[in-house]
């Protein structure tokens, strides 16, 4: 029987379906090792080699933000007493530098291939990387709707890491296309092209590191969001005015620190008893609230 309460277990299911995506995440990119590096070897397009390199690391920063999941779904405790939800945007800053590291190896491996000479591409390739984009788009599209879903910046991450690979093999279609139909003498526009790539891969990865950063430092959350926790809060009877309202993302949930304003003649006890009507009622909404601390004020 679950013991946990309504607002924790949902954390917890939160974070375990966000974990089981990933690891759907982790096999699509073993399937996607194999055949990058096969059809590149055989195939003679050395972009296609540097993309299954990409997809090597894309598996480990998945494993990291698998292990995130892993943990932030465990509940508060003696020591976590906010639980374990920081250990989400961990990951996701981590996702985050690995898609830099990513966008370095390619960039690498495209400018070694830049300056040595090397058979053209095969035809072939073209209808793999095609396959390999359309199956990438898909997998991210799915990712994301599920990240803004269950407000999650690890699962937005790791639906750009497979928009990442989307644009690198796209890229390289490109490149191995020119490639194909220049024949003699453009052998290396498959490597222009994944050189290319990394430029983007890398500047949307500063966005998404930024993002990641921003949720480790408690930045402020969308106006929004405060004005529907004001809302709740003001509805509820007994309360006649507010003041500050802090509120902060901990992973995949919200903690919340408001002051409430209440009839000044009112005992403590009816005052005790108005700010766990606001606590109830923040904890029963659905914004992701696990926590909510209500500071009690008289009206002047």
């Amino acid at each position: 029987m679950d013991t946990l309460p309504a607002h924790h277990a949902a954390v917890r299911d939160r974070a375990q379906a966000g974990a089981r995506l990933v690891l759907g995440s982790i096999a699509v990119n073993g399937v996607m090792v194999i055949l990058k590096v096969a059809g590149g070897v055989w195939g003679h397009s050395y972009a296609l080699i540097a993309d299954g390199v990409e997809s090597i690391l894309d598996i480990f920063s998945s494993i990291l933000v698998w292990a995130g999941f892993r943990v932030a779904a465990r509940p508060p405790d003696a020591s976590h007493p906010f639980g374990h939800g920081r250990a989400e945007p961990l990951a996701a800053l981590a996702g985050a530098l690995f898609i830099f590291v990513t966008a370095g190896v390619v960039a690498w491996h495209a400018i070694r291939l830049i300056i040595t000479p090397h058979y053209g591409p095969h035809w072939f390739t073209l209808v793999l990387l095609a396959g390999i984009v359309v199956t990438k788009i898909w997998f991210s599209r799915r990712l994301s709707a599920r990240s803004i879903a269950a407000s999650s910046l690890a699962l937005g991450i790791e639906s750009w890491h497979h928009t990442s690979d989307a644009i690198t093999s796209a890229a390289a279609f490109v490149g191995i296309a020119i490639a194909v139909i220049g024949g003699p003498g453009w052998e290396s526009a498959d490597a222009w092209a994944a050189l290319f790539a990394c430029v983007i891969v890398a500047f949307n990865g500063a966005s998404m590191l930024m993002k990641a950063l921003g949720e480790m430092m408690d930045v402020a959350v969308p106006a929004n969001l405060e004005d529907q926790v004001r809302d709740i809060a003001a509805h509820v009877p007994g309360v006649l005015a507010l003041d500050k309202c802090r509120i902060r993302k901990s992973g995949l949930s919200h903690l919340v620190d408001i002051q409430v304003r209440v009839d000044g003649d009112l005992s403590v006890r009816k005052g005790h008893a108005i700010a766990h009507s606001v606590r109830d009622a923040l904890l029963r909404s659905p914004m992701q609230i696990t926590d909510v601390t209500v500071h009690v004020e008289p009206m002047r």
